[in-house]
């Protein structure tokens, strides 16, 4: 990716200081979506090594996951599935539980979202801990995904969620990092 790309981006992200909470820089990425050139751009950079190829299903993480997901499964005549948290779909589904910072939450997805052998890339705005994207990670074995590769726009390489993914056996791709939280 090309020095001018990553600059694209990290000037389309507004960065707001002591948010959660004193001492973390949150990366807010809404930014980045009302920027037209930056959002194609990111959309065209995540699809790039994949399109041509086969790829079943993006799986998309609540809530900017769908955003990204969804234009990126458009771009790959893919279906697109919505990974959520704990009661927000209204069929049959399956679920996983996952440890935040300070407790534990739940994700689920239909349970006939995906079918044994497709092949997911799963998608989200941005890795750090890992946490939640683990939990979707299994969840999709669960279900018999073949996962391609995991995507986020941003990697904070320094909480490491990316070698949790990598520990998994999964691809990660990510387009820019930050240093710190």
């Amino acid at each position: 990716m090309d020095s001018t790309l990553k600059q694209t981006l990290v000037d389309a992200i507004r960065n707001i200081p002591d948010y959660p909470k004193p001492g973390v820089v949150f990366r807010d990425i809404t930014t980045l979506l009302g920027n037209a050139r930056a959002f194609r751009r990111a959309v065209d950079e995540l699809v790039h090594p994949y399109a041509g190829g086969k790829v079943d299903k993006v799986a998309g993480i609540e809530a900017r996951g769908f955003i990204i997901g969804g234009a990126m499964a458009h771009q790959l005549s893919s279906g697109f599935v919505p990974i959520r948290k704990k009661g927000k779909l209204p069929h049959d589904t399956v679920r996983i539980a996952y440890s935040l910072e300070y407790g534990v939450d739940e994700m689920e997805m239909h349970r006939d979202a995906i079918v044994p052998g497709d092949k997911v890339i799963l998608v989200d705005d941005l890795i750090a801990t890992g946490g939640t994207a683990e939990a979707a990670v299994k969840l999709l074995q669960q279900m018999g995904a073949d996962i391609v590769s995991a995507c986020f726009i941003i990697d904070l390489p320094e909480l490491g969620g990316r070698k949790k993914l990598e520990a998994l056996g999964v691809n990660v791709r990510t387009l820019i990092a930050f240093d710190g939280h």
